[in-house]
């Protein structure tokens, strides 16, 4: 390509802190003479990641998931032309067009890897490049797969107004209205001067201020001193392109590489809506989302950094070279298993939790059987890594061994006592040290207890207590702290009962303990909803497992008890709701971040009927059952 070819660094452009640390650096010329500052982490013999930055950002906003890919790939990360330290096109107007993006990017994969394609992640305005470079036919063989964060494809963003304008709906009316309420920024940075004024004076000293606070960012050192500068040059990429581009789409922009698209579910400036055509677009798709706000990049490097390695690991492997459009496996181990497997728990649900949870990390107590089990193995066909807790460790085991079959990418038991507060300490510290922060924790584990309050012991109401409701407190407590540290937000779930608010004689110390995790996680909600930590409280109802025949009956001899049990068991076994449909909704309450689910219809009447009428649930509560 003319004009294109490689320089060392700069020492006169060097300044204090700008560079990345344990990178290496150097200057590539771009298409017409600009000057682009590279900087590349990792073995240049393994298989190329460059991560390509928005606007008003430079190549520093990926420092953090770069760090965390430098391991396992060649990672690249190159300031956008006017941004950072790389140089200005002259005149401004007309050197920031997608072609003259396009030229850039060709010369820096020629620089960093001549011999093999690279694989290309895009954030914002990296992303609107991305898509460029994805489907213009001067990029085929030099992309091998394009990892699209927070940006659309300006082509197809052009389609879809075209689409919704020329046969209009209440829906897509409100689409229309609502994605052009989000782009008010877009419209503000085609105003002459002002952006520029803006920037290099009060906006760009606030800014570092106001994107810490409204995205919840750690204060890092990120925006970097260039910032006024970036901001200030980089609105030229809207002017050069987004009104060409919105009023004179091409018809041909067709991926011709896989594309990953990550969706933050909490983004201010693009609507989920933008990217509901984009199977037509891109045929090899797979759909990520993400309870995140926009800043991805700083705000979830972790799980950023695990999707971009599963998918650039899969591409490589050819696990993602057949897709046929819909939600895939995300590569690595299983992907195309759990993909193919809609006849498992999830059943018609699995594409939208493959989308959210490929890659995460679940830890689920009393996960040996029941409810848990069929949790545990839920969140492993949507492919995220498992951790299965619980007593019985060879249960735990049998469950691990039945996720990793399943799909997930890795599973481990860990033999536990929940109602052991120093035991639940190690295995916080065990799972951060081995695994990391987990993105999701079922607390799970309980036992059953039945029988009068005038029958039951203290001994009886400490060990349901310590089971029961110290087991959910241990779980939140633990993990939630290690989730609000890490800064990336989560979700707990813990199981209650339709007992929680359903009034019985027979369960006084079972119903008490249901009620409180109940109150718990209530108030979890609230204290930890400003860390973008969701939690759930799950109430089943009559749901066939192994508790029934475990539970305990007080002030009656053991043939008495074992015949209560027997009975017991016989009336779930004919109610015959499985532990996999409860699985179902605590998946579907991670996903809506919903607040209490009653599952079963009786679980749902019970709701109800607590809140339009109290009378007469205590009325029923005074019903002696047959036990």
């Amino acid at each position: 390509m003319e004009g294109t070819g490689v320089e060392p660094p700069d020492p006169d452009r060097a300044e204090a802190g700008q560079a990345e640390a344990g990178a290496r650096e150097r200057f590539v010329v771009g298409g017409d003479g600009v000057r682009l500052c590279v900087a590349e982490y990792g073995d240049a013999t393994l298989p190329t990641v460059v991560l390509l930055h928005g606007y008003p950002d430079s190549k520093e906003v990926w420092s953090e998931v770069a760090a965390r890919l430098a391991g396992r790939f060649h990672v690249v990360l190159y300031d956008v032309r006017g941004h950072g330290r790389s140089g200005v096109p002259a005149p401004l107007r007309g050197g920031f067009t997608l072609e003259k993006l396009t030229a850039d990017f060709l010369a820096v994969a020629e620089a960093v890897s001549p011999d093999r394609p690279v694989h290309l992640v895009g954030h914002d305005w990296g992303s609107v490049q991305g898509w460029e470079f994805a489907t213009v036919p001067a990029t085929e063989g030099r992309l091998a797969s394009f990892t699209s964060i927070s940006g659309p494809c300006l082509d197809h963003f052009g389609h879809w107004i075209r689409r919704r304008a020329r046969r209009p709906t209440p829906r897509r009316a409100a689409q229309l209205i609502g994605q052009g309420a989000k782009s008010w920024y877009v419209y503000a940075l085609h105003t002459p001067v002002l952006p520029e004024l803006a920037w290099r004076g009060p906006l760009g000293r606030a800014w570092p201020g106001l994107l810490a606070r409204a995205e919840r960012l750690p204060a890092d050192g990120y925006p970097t001193a260039s910032l006024g500068d970036d901001a200030a040059h980089g609105a030229w990429l809207y002017r050069d392109n987004v009104r060409r581009r919105l009023g004179h789409p091409r018809d041909d922009a067709y991926a011709h590489v896989p594309v990953q698209l990550v969706t933050p579910t909490g983004d201010a400036f693009l609507s989920e809506r933008l990217y509901d055509d984009l199977d037509r677009w891109a045929p090899r798709l797979i759909r990520r989302t993400l309870p995140a706000k926009h800043w991805v990049p700083r705000s979830r490097p972790d799980q950023l950094a695990t999707w971009i390695a599963d998918f650039v690991l899969g591409t490589e492997a050819g696990e993602t070279g057949g897709g046929t459009g819909g939600s895939e496996g995300a590569g690595g181990n299983g992907g195309a298993t759990a993909a193919g497997s809609a006849s498992g728990v999830l059943g018609k649900g699995l594409g939208a939790a493959r989308e959210r949870f490929a890659g995460q990390l679940v830890l689920v107590t009393g996960a040996a059987s029941g409810i848990g089990q069929a949790t545990a193995l839920a969140f492993a066909e949507a492919g995220a890594r498992i951790v299965a807790v619980d007593r019985d460790g060879e249960g735990a085991a049998r469950t691990a061994a039945s996720a990793r079959a399943l799909g997930a990418p890795g599973a481990w038991p860990e033999t536990v006592d929940v109602s052991d507060a120093e035991a639940m300490e190690k295995l916080a510290a065990r799972t951060l040290d081995a695994h990391g922060v987990p993105d999701v924790v079922v607390n799970n584990a309980g036992i059953g207890l039945a029988g009068r309050f005038l029958d039951t012991t203290p001994q009886d109401w400490k060990q349901v207590l310590d089971v029961n409701l110290w087991g959910v407190i241990h779980g939140c407590r633990l993990f939630g702290q290690q989730m609000v540290e890490r800064g990336e937000g989560g979700h707990l779930v813990n199981i209650a009962s339709a007992a929680a608010f359903l009034p019985s004689r027979a369960l006084p110390a079972y119903s008490t303990s249901k009620a409180a995790v109940l109150m718990l996680s209530e108030c979890l909600r609230a204290e930890l909803a400003p860390h973008s930590i969701g939690v759930s409280a799950i109430c089943p109802g009559l749901v066939n497992t192994a508790i029934t025949g475990s539970a305990r009956h007080t002030g009656v001899d053991e043939d008495e008890q074992e015949r209560r049990r027997n009975r017991s068991a016989k009336l779930y076994a004919r109610r015959d709701y499985p532990p996999e449909k409860v699985a179902r909704a605590i998946v579907r309450a991670v996903r809506q971040d919903t607040a209490v689910v009653p599952v079963t219809p009786e679980a749902r009447g019970a709701r109800l009927l607590s809140r339009l009428s109290p009378g007469a649930l205590r009325a029923l509560a005074r019903v002696d059952p047959p036990l």
